[in-house]
């Protein structure tokens, strides 16, 4: 048995803690090194052109996340709420300040990485404290919005976010914006530290989809599963639900071709058939024997701000291939006018619903072809190979259709106008000719 003596030894050696960070001096510098050729700049600022063009699409409208926009007078009311969401998140559990110290900690460990993730990372005029306070404030917001909206009973009577008509729809518009994102590894990295509550079985990636699914079309079961690949930041886990699941189809010869050649009603015409695709992968367009088949499209009131983001995010990288922008050309080149958007509807290949005019629709990808320079920034055309079976089909087709005996060409071209007036004139001669010689042949006769 051990003595009084002993066992306050043992307590004492229990009790001491080694520091975390009783690091080598040359361990920060060389971790800070590595981040910066290893991180790529994933937020991005939108094109100057673009903004002059249409700003309410790449600008928020109601709350700020990230550094970008937080000196935005007219974000500065969602302010004091995005705090109460942070209370709300870490006063579940006893001793706030223990778990407040836990996550500044782990925040500023990540601060550099996370820095590194904004273009022009060095024109960001924060602090220390200040960037890690943001970032604290703006994801334990995103957490507490997405845990809130996924379990009814953590809502309150008086919640302004779920209270107030409208805001919920457009606080999702604001978060798929480019320039309001934060990096995705800072909500997962708080996630695991923040008090979550014991009702809640689902991963802070299956509460994020919760809260997006309604704007991402096709089928939520399969999307999940793209949602839940690595991404950059909330755009970009969206970005993966787009994604197609087919295989690309091989270009045959090696001339550039970018978009379809004809639109609906022509190709339409052509013999080709249009037909609703049984898959809702929005992307997974094909052309088997004949019919081209198009995932249906429903044009919602956020589709065309949600497209001009993925599109900005595709042209702020270096992949070669991009798939929305080459979506948006394929549809581009089907729709043309009306008729062809009529067409497409009859066929349920386009559907609007809440869209306030219906024009919206019809110019909907001319608008996004023209405005965001679709055509020069897509280096790689996804669909180039489908494209090329659609023109070699119709060209097929259409010989078939319009093919004819061969004549003479002779008797193709057609005859001078005089020779046929002398035909008639010949025709005529012969005609009296004949006449008056019956008329004598009777008078002498009888």
């Amino acid at each position: 048995m051990a003595t009084p003596t002993e066992q306050t030894d043992i307590l004492d050696h229990v009790a001491i803690e080694i520091p975390r960070r009783s690091y080598d001096s040359l361990v920060i510098p060389l971790k800070e090194k590595m981040e910066i050729i290893t991180t790529a700049s994933c937020i991005c600022r939108v094109n100057k052109n673009l903004l002059e063009k249409n700003e309410n699409q790449y600008i928020p409208q109601k709350i700020s996340i990230g550094p970008f926009h937080q000196d935005n007078n007219n974000l500065k009311f969602m302010e004091v709420h995005k705090w109460r969401y942070l209370y709300s998140l870490l006063n579940r559990k006893p001793h706030l300040e223990a778990t407040l110290d836990k996550c500044v900690k782990t925040l500023r460990e990540l601060e550099h990485k996370a820095r590194l993730c904004y273009e022009d990372h060095e024109q960001i005029k924060l602090s220390s404290n200040e960037f890690v306070e943001l970032m604290l404030v703006d994801s334990g917001f995103l957490i507490e919005l997405f845990l809130k909206y996924a379990i009814k009973g953590l809502k309150r009577r008086g919640d302004y976010v779920f209270n107030t008509s409208g805001l919920l729809y457009e606080l999702r518009c604001d978060m798929l914006l480019l320039e309001n994102q934060i990096p995705y590894f800072i909500l997962q990295r708080l996630f695991e530290v923040v008090p979550i509550p014991e009702r809640c079985k689902l991963s802070l990636t299956e509460l994020a989809f919760r809260f997006f699914r309604d704007m991402i079309p096709g089928d939520h079961r399969l999307h999940l599963e793209k949602f839940g690949q690595e991404g950059n930041h909330l755009l970009d886990l969206i970005r993966h639900c787009f994604l197609p699941t087919i295989p690309r189809v091989k270009v045959k010869q090696e001339e550039e071709i970018r978009g379809l050649l004809y639109k609906a009603t022509k190709l339409k015409a052509a013999g080709i058939k249009l037909k609703k695709a049984s898959t809702e992968d929005l992307l997974d367009i094909k052309f088997v024997k004949g019919v081209l088949e198009i995932p249906p499209m429903e044009v919602h009131q956020y589709t065309e701000r949600l497209f001009r983001n993925l599109i900005a995010f595709e042209q702020s990288g270096s992949e070669s291939t991009r798939h929305i922008s080459s979506y948006v050309l394929v549809m581009k080149s089907l729709l043309q006018d009306e008729r062809d958007v009529k067409l497409l509807k009859r066929k349920q290949i386009l559907a609007n619903y809440d869209v306030i005019e219906k024009k919206q629709v019809t110019t909907l990808f001319q608008r996004l072809w023209e405005e965001m320079n679709v055509t020069e920034n897509v280096n790689k055309f996804y669909y180039d190979g489908l494209c090329e079976q659609v023109k070699e089909y119709k060209r097929t087709s259409w010989q078939l259709r319009h093919w004819k005996p061969m004549t003479p060409r002779y008797l193709q071209q057609p005859l001078p106008r005089i020779v046929i007036v002398i035909a008639v004139l010949f025709i005529l001669l012969i005609l009296v000719g004949a006449l008056f010689s019956i008329i004598s042949f009777f008078r002498h006769r009888f």
